[in-house]
């Protein structure tokens, strides 16, 4: 959803007040938005009924100035930010037992270890369920915009569910996994958006309407398939800044930097596309790594376990350099054939493999180094404390930061959205793809 919210035209009138379900998936990218929050209700006085993580899972109600009307803070943190979580509240006032008047549930299991709770009166109704604004993507009294992704979000008026409801159990893989057409009541104010990951048109049969503000991106990326970013959590010296959904790195002149990917893998073929936005003044470069680097001098083209395609046009294995292919400038689009079946690597710019390298014959390649992991990741590194570069990455989603790719390339596995052709046999760094 980028740096976007929505929000619904019009206030929430003739809801219940005591009872409701709010259900969607969700995908954090950051940390740094603070409070930025999943959703809130919101009504004048700066009441509001809210959840949020910053990591800290948290459920909560701000009535009159105060959260006397039910509190929640879960000691769960949320901090994957590789995987699609499934949130689901539930304001039930009217349940005799205090503990279950206030429920929230991460991917199907109910949150019972807190920090701090405290519950509602009995059948006390919630003026921001009752007439409030629902806004998504927002928190704070309507003042503080998120850093996620969503996906199918519901929200049932007057109905307090199971999370059987809208999602269940993956009987071979014991996973969690989405009800794409859930059923269920929405009441006469409920809705349901984002049923296919973009269209914001209601679903419930409420034809309730929404409002966008600022931007948002829609993506390929969704509960089912989940694509590669860049790593927030593993970044070496955390000196580099991260945006658009973790889709766009920058790095930091003031010290070595090394991102890598969210996802790895030990096997298969996997295609991705970096657009090179800035390429500073350091040892810009883009390849594979075995592991998080350790050290300043650990970086995609460093270590025993990375290759690196540079910016001068060299390629990098454990800190030496020899010709390989042209040199790259600002705007270029670099793309990495990464074959771990027969251990070879490939690089393109703009569409070209570099080298005469062709990844559908398998000829020009680049012999891959041994991992000790036995993984392997797509990265970036700067291995100068003076220098920066900026990178904005396409794994599939079909954007380079918010703006789509001019045209789309031939992708015989039908996984993502990319510039060029994927090479034949090559697909998504994404969960889809690595079942593959």
């Amino acid at each position: 959803m980028a740096n976007g919210y929505l929000y619904r035209s019009g206030a929430n009138s003739g809801a219940s007040g005591t009872t409701a379900t709010v259900s969607m998936w969700v995908r954090k990218h950051d940390e740094s938005a603070g409070d930025g929050g999943f959703f809130q209700f919101w009504s004048s006085g700066s009441n509001f009924c809210s959840a949020y993580a910053n990591p800290t899972l948290k459920m909560r109600n701000y009535i009159a100035g105060g959260y006397s009307q039910g509190d929640i803070t879960c000691n769960r943190l949320l901090r994957d930010h590789g995987a699609w979580y499934h949130l689901q509240c539930v304001w039930d006032t009217t349940n005799s037992t205090a503990g279950d008047r206030m429920r929230i549930y991460i991917n199907g299991v109910r949150e019972t270890s807190f920090s701090s709770s405290s519950n509602p009166s009995s059948s006390y109704a919630f003026g921001p369920l009752e007439s409030g604004t629902f806004y998504l993507n927002r928190y704070n009294a309507n003042t503080t915009t998120g850093s996620q992704s969503y996906s199918h979000v519901h929200y049932c008026d007057g109905y307090a569910y199971e999370p059987t409801v809208f999602g269940e159990t993956d009987t071979t893989t014991g996973e969690w996994k989405i009800k794409t057409s859930p059923t269920c009541n929405y009441g006469s104010n409920g809705f349901f958006i984002l049923k296919d990951g973009s269209s914001t048109t209601d679903q419930s049969g409420n034809s309730k309407t929404f409002t966008t503000s600022g931007t948002l991106t829609n993506t390929e990326d969704c509960p089912s398939n989940v694509f590669a970013t860049w790593n927030a959590l593993d970044n070496y010296y955390a000196s580099a800044t991260l945006t658009n959904g973790n889709t766009k790195v920058a790095t930091n002149s003031s010290a070595y930097s090394a991102t890598l990917t969210s996802l790895g893998a030990s096997s298969g073929k996997y295609y991705a596309e970096f657009k090179l936005i800035d390429k500073g003044s350091g040892y810009c470069q883009i390849g594979i790594k075995g592991k998080q680097p350790t050290s300043t001098s650990d970086g995609v083209g460093a270590g025993s376990d990375g290759l690196a395609y540079r910016k001068d046009g060299y390629k990098v294995l454990n800190g030496s350099s020899s010709t390989y292919g042209t040199s790259y400038d600002n705007n270029d689009i670099i793309g990495i054939a990464m074959d771990l079946d027969n251990n070879r690597l490939f690089f393109s710019k703009n569409g070209t493999f570099q080298d005469s390298g062709d990844p559908t014959s398998s000829t020009g390649a680049i012999t891959i180094p041994t991992s000790s992991s036995g993984f392997y990741f797509m990265g970036i590194s700067d291995e100068h404390n003076n220098g920066t570069n900026t990178w904005e990455a396409n794994f599939g989603n079909g954007y380079f930061g918010t703006t789509a790719i001019s045209s789309e390339g031939t992708n015989a596995s039908g996984i993502g959205k990319f510039e060029y052709d994927v090479p034949t046999g090559y697909t998504a760094l994404s969960t889809k793809g690595l079942n593959e």
